[in-house]
């Protein structure tokens, strides 16, 4: 059981990373917005697990991104930054159940889950353009960025997560 659970992890991990530098990296909507649906490792990781190797697995999947994508460590940072304050996004969202033991992300509500997917998203592209742009003289373009490309990487990730979520009878 152990060893299926890591196997389906680092599945994930090498099939993310494949779809969004073989796919996603070469797609720009409107000439700007350009999906991240990798961050679905990231929302997927389980809840439980040793923090220090999650945000060592997020430095890990941001670092392959930008090595594949010539980002110069703009997704490591921002993957790094979601994975260290993702307690705190579960906290907000979710109340102090997450804390429990027997709390699964599949047995919280719908609202709950794309509203915890959503906040990782916008905290993870404010980051990230930030960043990328690097002045806050250009607050409207970062924010333009973050919300157009927010609202496509949330949709595919829905839609991602609608396909491969197994269905409860």
């Amino acid at each position: 059981m152990i060893s299926n659970y890591y196997f389906l992890n680092v599945i994930r991990f090498v099939l993310l990373v494949l779809v969004q530098v073989l796919i996603f990296n070469r797609l720009n909507f409107f000439g700007f917005i350009n999906p991240m649906v990798y961050i679905l490792f990231l929302y997927w990781y389980p809840i439980k697990e040793n923090r220090a190797a999650f945000i060592g697995l997020s430095f890990l999947l941001g670092f392959a991104i930008d090595f594949f994508s010539d980002t110069m460590a703009l997704h490591a940072a921002s993957t790094v930054t979601i994975a260290y304050i993702r307690p705190a996004i579960m906290r907000f969202v979710f109340g102090v159940n997450f804390e429990f033991q027997s709390f699964k992300l599949s047995n919280s509500t719908q609202v709950q889950q794309i509203t915890f997917l959503t906040l990782l998203i916008l905290v993870h592209h404010l980051v990230f353009f930030t960043l990328e742009i690097f002045s806050l003289a250009n607050f409207l373009l970062v924010l333009k960025k973050v919300l157009a490309t927010g609202t496509a990487t949330l949709i595919l990730c829905l839609l991602f997560g609608s396909l491969f979520s197994v269905r409860k009878d």
